[in-house]
């Protein structure tokens, strides 16, 4: 058994946590940010092709006290590296983070876990120089109070590019975080969805691999593939049994709109890349099934009326960070109360970073909740259907 890291927005761990769960794994603990929990080796491919609302999954190769860097070493060198890495895998030790530790310099950390590996590698391999001409294999280290613990990374790309984004736009919303609104939202496949300002089709697309139970991953190469504990036909035999559980039997009313027509074109195709990608998995177990797309639509928000009684609208306005966009911001959030006269008994989700969203939508909040989305403090704010 294993112990695995897997990293999310700050404000998300529950949500992950919960995922991870469903996913038949047992939580060990969860920090800001990220969530530890015990898998077998199955699961380094199983939880990067499923998990919707992890940035990444560590593999955790060490876990042990060090207040100096002598202890920090060999901890470190302790660790059987040659059975994960190859002879000529290129080692970054991509992040430190230390914390309340006596150990506080995160570049001279970052240096002397360089040297334990490759001197570990080197002993074990009878070689003085490794070429490093492979494939690079990064790790992540965190010291809390002198408990040190490292990390391998399996996944690679963040596990928010699943692969049918080809673009996104102008601040495109996170595919890892548009899945967090849709629990947060604890939207149901059967309930109506529509996004006003759908942009690049985020939020739609992820709601309609979540319908399908389409795994997001089923479609990208992974960081373990350059590991040496890389077992190719294990993965496809994992990819193959997820590719089985595609719903093909659902319908769903998925919408998204856009003022832009530039964003509604990219918004359909990004739905087709993701689609598509859905259906060569299920060719992989002889299925051939169309998976149907989202509807996108050229619309003012201003000018929609809700198509059914009853349903979600989960949306990504503008915030207006950049420079003289503020005020064009808080002008379109007083005007997006028209969307609570025409979408009167639907639940509303608005993520947003600007503080002032209250002060101009003026409606009672059901719910809120922080979520740390990319670079930027945003707040996820849900107003009831009644």
């Amino acid at each position: 058994m294993n112990t695995y890291v897997a990293l999310c927005a700050i404000g998300a761990e529950k949500i992950l946590g919960n995922e991870l769960k469903l996913l038949g794994y047992k939580l060990e603990s969860n920090a800001p940010g990220r969530v530890s929990f015990f898998g077998d080796e199955d699961a380094l491919y199983r939880v990067n092709y499923c998990v919707r609302t992890s940035d990444r999954i560590y593999l955790q190769m060490a876990k042990y006290r060090a207040d100096n860097f002598d202890a920090l070493f060999d901890g470190c060198y302790a660790v059987c590296w040659q059975d994960y890495l190859k002879k000529d895998s290129r080692v970054i030790v991509d992040k430190v983070r230390c914390h309340r530790s006596k150990l506080n310099s995160e570049h001279t950390v970052q240096k002397m876990i360089h040297k334990a590996i490759y001197s570990k590698l080197g002993d074990v391999w009878h070689i003085h120089n490794l070429p490093e001409s492979g494939n690079e294999c990064d790790i992540r280290v965190y010291i809390e109070q002198d408990t040190v613990t490292i990390l391998l990374d399996t996944s690679g790309e963040a596990l928010h590019k699943r692969g049918y984004r080809t673009n996104g736009g102008e601040a495109p919303l996170r595919e890892t975080t548009a899945a967090i609104l849709l629990q947060e939202m604890m939207w149901r496949r059967k309930t109506p969805l529509h996004d006003p300002f759908c942009g690049s089709g985020t939020i739609p697309i992820e709601a309609c691999l979540y319908a399908h139970n389409v795994a997001p991953g089923l479609g990208r190469h992974f960081a373990y593939e350059n590991l040496a504990i890389y077992n190719q036909q294990k993965a496809l035999e994992i990819k193959k049994i997820e590719a089985s559980k595609i719903r093909t039997d659902v319908e769903c009313r998925i919408t998204g709109s856009d003022i832009n027509p530039e964003a509604v074109e990219r918004a359909k195709l990004n739905a087709e890349h993701a689609c598509v990608t859905a259906g060569r998995a299920l060719q992989l177990i002889d299925i051939s099934y169309h998976i149907e797309r989202p509807e996108f639509v050229v619309s003012d928000f201003a000018d929609l009326k809700a198509p059914y009684d009853e349903g979600n609208l989960i949306c990504n306005p503008p915030y207006g960070e950049r420079l003289g966009d503020e005020e064009e911001a808080l002008s379109l959030y007083k005007q997006m109360n028209s969307l609570f006269t025409d979408f009167p008994d639907w639940k509303i989700g608005v993520i947003t970073s600007q503080s002032k969203f209250l002060e101009c939508i003026n409606k009672k909040v059901e719910s809120k909740k922080n979520i740390k989305a990319g670079n930027l403090d945003t707040v996820f704010y849900i107003f009831g259907d009644k």
